[in-house]
């Protein structure tokens, strides 16, 4: 802690003020560098799928929502390919049943589930039941952050930043309505 004195007036009293520089979050991620990773996101995706006409991008509700959101915004701002958002909603301690923000036909399509945190892989895991009863063509997963504790068959195809942590720590993506403002460990 380090204090300073500020003058608080013309009477000559002053107010002595604590600064603390104990930060309540370690942010791995500003909002400065999450947009870089989104952008060099899209680019991947982009480049991994040449041919295609159309992608599907099937965000897990919450963060995972803005993260695709952040991703459709730069698929299109760099590349003529038509993009589809929708929203899975799930229970991510249970996922049981698994909801769809809209029902179209996933045959012969590609489709990547994104999420904005991959800890133990069963939310994404989940995320997929909804897509095994049609024939996609391909389904890929994102995540803006990539956990080393996987405990399902689940690493994502594209991935922002691979961070190794303790089994006990948490990573959170804090967002806004339209974008990713930065990431921290817990």
């Amino acid at each position: 802690m380090i204090g300073t004195c500020l003058p608080a007036g013309r009477f000559g009293i002053f107010v002595f003020v604590i600064f603390s520089f104990m930060p309540d979050k370690k942010y791995i991620l500003s909002k400065e560098v999450a947009a870089k990773k989104l952008r060099r996101l899209a680019l991947e995706i982009i480049e991994s799928n040449p041919e295609e006409k159309e992608l599907i991008l099937a965000g897990i509700r919450g963060s995972g929502s803005v993260v695709a959101a952040c991703i459709q915004k730069n698929i299109s701002a760099l590349s003529s390919v038509k993009t589809k958002l929708i929203t899975l909603t799930l229970d991510k301690k249970q996922p049981k049943d698994v909801e769809l923000s809209e029902k179209i036909d996933f045959n012969d399509k590609v489709i990547i589930v994104v999420d904005d945190v991959a800890n133990s892989g069963k939310t994404m895991l989940y995320a997929l039941k909804p897509f095994i009863s049609f024939h996609p063509k391909k389904i890929q997963t994102l995540a803006l952050v990539e956990r080393s504790h996987k405990q399902f068959p689940i690493h994502a195809d594209y991935r922002g930043l691979s961070v190794a942590s303790t089994v006990q720590d948490h990573i959170f993506v804090e967002v806004n309505d339209t974008e990713v403002l930065g990431a921290y460990l817990q």
